[in-house]
């Protein structure tokens, strides 16, 4: 029997798979527990477009993604931290302060989590790295600069 499914099922399929399972399986399991759908043709129809809705998803974002990444590329950012004496900074420099800084500055949102930088302890340069998408990441400028009181 064909069925639509509507959830991942380990060791059988995904969300959206059209796949041939036995009957009593589909009859006792699958269906009952509305894990699936029998497959007819307004079933399959509507998951191809689903499917193509996705696909289509994808790619526009992987096109901002580019587009992101163009405008990060040889861009410098500058961060503000308290300075001790001897320049050494009060804590670190995380991605969460160089997101801000990014969102403040070039307008540019990111989340924290797809910034890769060292931990900064002073005051300098340094290169930090974003994940925009699968496959695409840019290398931009970290400026750490004492903090305007």
């Amino acid at each position: 029997m064909k069925v639509l499914l509507e959830q991942d099922i380990r060791g059988t399929g995904k969300k959206g798979d059209i796949i041939e399972v036995a009957e009593g399986f589909a009859r006792n399991y699958l269906l009952p527990r509305k894990m699936a759908t029998p497959a007819d043709k307004a079933a399959i129809n509507a998951s191809n477009i689903q499917k193509s809705a996705a696909q289509h998803r994808k790619f526009q974002a992987g096109i901002q993604a580019r587009e992101e990444a163009k405008r990060l590329e040889n861009t410098a950012v500058t961060v503000g931290a308290r300075v001790g004496p001897g320049g050494k900074l009060f804590g670190t420099i995380s991605g969460k302060e160089v997101a801000a800084a990014l969102a403040s500055q070039k307008g540019i949102t990111l989340d924290k989590k797809k910034i890769q930088i060292d931990p900064v302890h002073a005051l300098g340069e340094y290169r930090a790295k974003a994940s925009l998408f699968e496959g695409i990441s840019v290398t931009f400028t970290v400026l750490v600069k004492p903090m305007e009181s």
